[in-house]
């Protein structure tokens, strides 16, 4: 059976994956990840969307409404590269969930285990760990190349209301949805730190254990 204290740090180490794959399902699940307020020669258009659906409201000045619609952003896409890059950012929370996912696991087993000299040690949890935030952070830097590199928004608002003219200006501002893949980023850190902390004082005390034997006492080499 494991020690008391290395029971508790894996334990910890195993709610703060469980919290980060919870935090990646939410991060799917919600559709707010972007508001944008995009200003067109004849109106002006207000979006607000996530990865899959999203809702868009058009008002010609001042100020008039027309209409507010929901619609699928997979759907509202005819370019090519936004489109695949939106299928690659889901690709890569996938992914990602499935890393958190397997964390939970490991740090589990350990948690009520004795330690592994193998990758389902804490070799194995620093690796999923460090996968889940890699995946994180590769959305969180292609979400916004979609929204400014490829005009995403843009995109959008023509596929919700094909009259557009001219687009004139944008005001783009991320949601909570996108933002929260910082807490992901976080606590996949506080969990690889957990591990560290267990893993740096079980080799200390390893070094300890094997000490030369000239830092022994000289009454005990005599003999």
């Amino acid at each position: 059976m494991p020690s008391r204290k290395k029971a508790s740090l894996f334990a910890s180490a195993f709610v703060s994956c469980v919290c980060s794959f919870g935090m990646v399902c939410v991060v799917l699940a919600t559709q707010q990840w972007m508001s944008s307020q995009l200003r067109f020669s004849n109106s002006t258009v207000s979006l607000t969307y996530g990865l899959f659906s999203g809702t868009c409201e058009q008002f010609v000045d001042p100020g008039l409404q027309v209409s507010e619609k929901a619609f699928q952003v997979a759907g509202n896409l005819g370019s090519t590269k936004a489109k695949s890059t939106i299928t690659a950012i889901i690709v890569i929370l996938v992914l990602s969930l499935l890393s958190s996912l397997l964390s939970s696991g490991f740090t589990c087993t350990n948690a009520v285990s004795n330690p592994y000299q193998t990758f389902l040690g804490p070799i194995g949890v620093y690796t999923w760990n460090s996968l889940c935030g890699i995946f994180t952070l590769l959305a969180m830097i292609l979400f916004p190349v979609n929204v400014e590199g490829h005009e995403l928004s843009v995109e959008l608002a023509r596929g919700c209301f094909p009259f557009l003219q001219t687009h004139v200006e944008s005001a783009h501002t991320y949601g909570y949805s996108y933002w929260l893949m910082l807490l992901i980023l976080l606590l996949n850190i506080i969990s690889a730190f957990i591990i560290y902390i267990y893993d740096h004082a079980r080799y200390s005390k390893k070094k300890e254990q094997e000490r030369p034997i000239q830092n022994a006492p000289k009454d005990v080499i005599l003999f």
